[in-house]
C-alpha cells in the first residue's frame, strides 16, 4: 500500500494502474462515500491505453481524515501535491460528484495541470430536491449512524433500472460501502461541503476539452444543471439514459467506452444522449 504525506503529516493512500506503460495519466477521483475500490474495474479496462492514479482523498478510504478542517481548498493543495510527489505533469481528470467539483475547480484554477477531463454526476446548479436529501444525509448520520445513512443513500445515488436488477444484492453493496467509510469521517465530509463554494460561483471556460456526463434517472443532478455546466464551460455534454448517479457502476461497458475515447483525444462526433 502505498501512501502520500501531506505538509501536515496526513496519510493518503493512493494506488497507480498501469505505470509500466508510457501513456498519459488518469487521475480518477472518488465521490462521497467511495474509495479507490470504485474504480478499479474501470482503471484496469483502460490498460494499455491509459495509465491511472486512484486515491482516496481525506477521510476516504485508506486515508487519514488529518487534524485541518476540510475545506476544498485543502483538498485542492492535497491533490496537487501528490501529483508533485509523483511527478506526474499535466493529466487527464475523471470525477465523480464531489470528485468532479474537485477536478473542475483544478481545471479553473491551475488549467495548465489538466489536459482533458471528464465530470461525472454533477451540474452547474442544485436542485431543491437534492439540497434536502443532501442535508438530510448528515441529519441521519447523526441520529441513526452510518449503516442508517449508506441505507438512505442507496436509493438516491442509483437508478431505477440498476436498483431493479441487482435488488437482491443491493443489502450486500450497502455493507460493503459501510465497511469502506468510516463514521467520523463522513460526518466531516457532509459538513465540509456544506461550505464549499456553489459550483456556479466556478463558473467559466476550461481550457482543456471537457465531458459532462449525467444521467436522466438522477434525482441528485438535474439534466438541465449538467448541460448549463458543459455549455459555460465550453465543453460537451452527455446524457445516459436510464442511469443515476452511479453512472459507471451502472453503464461500464459505455462509460469506459465513452471516456477512453474521449481522453485518447479519439472522439470525433460525440452524441448529447444514449
Amino acid at each position: 500500500m502505498a501512501y502520500f504525506h501531506t505538509r501536515d503529516g496526513c496519510s493518503l493512500y493512493y494506488e497507480p494502474i498501469g505505470f509500466e506503460l508510457a501513456r498519459p495519466v488518469v487521475v480518477f477521483l472518488n465521490g462521497t462515500l467511495q474509495t479507490t475500490m470504485y474504480w478499479k474495474v474501470i482503471a484496469e479496462a483502460l490498460k494499455p491505453e491509459l495509465r491511472a492514479l486512484l486515491y482516496d482523498a481525506r477521510g476516504q478510504g485508506a486515508s487519514d481524515l488529518g487534524d485541518l478542517p476540510l475545506t476544498l481548498e485543502l483538498h485542492l493543495e492535497d491533490l496537487q501535491g501528490l501529483m508533485r510527489h509523483l511527478a506526474l505533469g499535466p493529466v487527464c481528470m475523471v470525477g465523480l460528484s464531489h470528485g468532479a467539483l474537485l477536478a473542475y475547480a483544478l481545471a479553473r484554477r491551475r488549467p495548465q495541470t489538466v489536459t482533458r477531463l471528464v465530470m461525472c454526476a454533477v451540474g452547474a446548479g442544485r436542485t431543491m430536491r437534492s439540497r434536502l436529501i443532501v442535508r438530510s444525509w448528515s441529519t441521519i448520520l447523526r441520529k441513526a449512524g452510518l449503516a442508517a445513512l449508506v441505507a438512505a443513500v442507496v436509493p438516491h445515488v442509483f437508478g431505477e433500472r440498476y436498483l431493479a436488477a441487482n435488488a437482491k444484492v443491493l443489502e450486500r453493496v450497502a455493507k460493503a460501502i459501510v465497511r469502506r467509510n468510516r463514521e467520523p469521517a463522513v460526518a466531516a465530509h457532509l459538513a465540509a461541503m456544506a461550505g464549499y463554494p456553489a459550483l456556479r460561483s466556478l463558473l467559466g471556460p476550461v481550457a482543456a476539452p471537457l465531458l459532462v456526463m449525467c444521467g436522466s434517472d438522477d434525482p441528485l443532478v438535474s439534466v438541465r444543471g449538467a448541460i448549463e455546466l458543459a455549455d459555460k464551460s465550453g465543453g460537451r455534454h452527455l446524457v445516459v439514459n436510464g442511469a443515476g448517479h452511479s453512472i459507471p457502476v451502472e453503464a461500464p461497458k459505455l462509460f469506459v467506452e465513452t471516456i477512453t475515447q474521449f481522453l485518447s483525444g479519439r472522439w470525433v462526433d460525440m452524441p448529447e444522449g444514449l
